[in-house]
């Protein structure tokens, strides 16, 4: 199975935090490598805390339209 993780840089303090959407369990690294590892190690006890069905009840396929917005027009209110 695959699934797509948000990977997002501390640009303050350097390093990453990696995430799975609407599953509360959360992975950092120096590398982006190194936060999906931590990631997997969360992913793990949090399926032995709480099972696979809850990781499954949580697991969200959001819809994804791609629409024109601008921007610049939204800022100046």
């Amino acid at each position: 199975m695959s699934l797509t993780i948000e990977i997002i840089p501390d640009p303050e303090l350097g390093g990453f935090t990696a995430r799975l959407p609407d599953v509360p369990a959360y992975g950092e690294g120096e590398t982006e490598d190194e936060a999906i590892a931590d990631l997997r190690e969360a992913l793990r006890g949090h399926i032995e805390s709480f099972g696979l069905d809850d990781v499954f009840s949580r697991l969200t396929q959001p819809a994804l339209r791609t629409v024109d917005l601008d921007l610049t027009e939204l800022a100046r209110g």
